[in-house]
């Protein structure tokens, strides 16, 4: 009985030490935020892991309908263009801007991610956006549900889409003509 109270008195003795460790080593200031530093393996991992789990909890919007309609993959190539997706993702035959090197977590090619992610995931992640990511949220600028479900569609179709295909789709509408 003795060791056994001896022994959990030593775990929460480490568990406290552990804890107020950790308290000053953030608290303190001694974590780098410095964007153009690397985050320690475990600081990624965590980071990582919990964003993963919180948009698969929270994500549970359905599609209002097919995302397959070549019109709606269309207008939300367009949408994408339009409010600036390209500058940090890329697109087809549109490179990334050089402003997006310096972001830290950097973003993802969307053409390696869009594949493992659902529907609701993605609506979720571009309508709220992603803290410490610099993904805005398209919610905080009043961007329609109708039109993020556009560039869902968009998105879902993206690692098939060619040059040509996103060139034409995102051209701006040609000038009336005056009179």
């Amino acid at each position: 009985m003795k060791k056994t109270f001896r022994l959990l008195w030593l775990i929460g003795l480490l568990a406290v030490i552990g804890g107020v460790g950790t308290v000053v080593y953030f608290f303190g200031g001694m974590f780098n935020v410095a964007a153009s530093e690397e985050d320690p393996g475990i600081v990624n991992w965590a980071l990582e892991y919990v964003r993963t789990a919180s948009i698969a909890r929270h994500a549970t919007e359905k599609p209002p309908g097919s995302l397959n309609d070549q019109k709606l993959v269309e207008a939300g190539a367009k949408s994408f263009s339009e409010r600036g997706c390209w500058h940090c993702h890329g697109g087809p035959g549109v490179e990334w801007s050089k402003f997006s090197e310096g972001l830290n977590p950097g973003p993802p090619d969307l053409k390696d991610v869009v594949g493992d992610m659902l529907p609701q995931e993605l609506f979720w992640v571009i309508k709220n956006g992603i803290k410490m990511t610099g993904m805005p949220s398209f919610a905080k600028i009043e961007v329609p549900d109708d039109e993020i479900w556009k560039i869902v569609a968009f998105l879902k179709k993206l690692p098939v889409v060619s040059e040509e295909d996103y060139k034409t789709w995102t051209a701006a509408a040609p000038a009336a003509a005056k009179p």
